[in-house]
């Protein structure tokens, strides 16, 4: 069963991976407004789950023109890497004809295959992923 920090862990990844950019800013009263949440509970999840060690860093400041700056690290080896990922995504998106955001989703699809599952898995979810938007947009119809 998911719970708030991994509401919250979830809602800023996907915002970072929709901006498609490596940092977001946000206001952490917005934030803790919108998903219906104490501050301190923001507050816990950047320290908890958005450390260097994961990959990211924190900028904060308080006040009334507070913010948080969430900003996502790529090792410099990794950074090639990345550029041809996204390079051979964006030529899998357009052969398949995903629009931007079917695009977004099969990013951090592909994000979270990478880390959690075997190679001929990953192959097998993309394929029944893709058959569910095409049957989806014969629907549409």
């Amino acid at each position: 069963m998911k719970n708030l920090a991994d509401d919250i862990e979830t809602f800023l990844i996907s915002k970072l991976l929709l901006d498609d950019d490596d940092e977001i800013l946000v206001r952490r009263n917005e934030l803790a407004d919108r998903l219906s949440c104490a501050p301190s509970q923001i507050s816990y999840v950047l320290s908890t789950r958005f450390t260097p060690e994961r990959g990211f860093i924190v900028e904060s400041r308080r006040g009334s023109g507070g913010f948080v700056r969430i900003i996502r690290l790529l090792e410099e080896e990794n950074k090639q890497e990345a550029f041809e990922r996204k390079n051979k995504l964006e030529k899998f998106a357009e052969e398949k004809g995903l629009t931007h955001g079917e695009a977004v989703l099969f990013a951090f699809m592909l994000e979270v295959l990478e880390k959690r599952t075997q190679p001929h898995e990953k192959k097998a979810i993309i394929a029944e992923a893709l058959k569910r938007v095409a049957a989806t947009r014969k629907k549409e119809k």
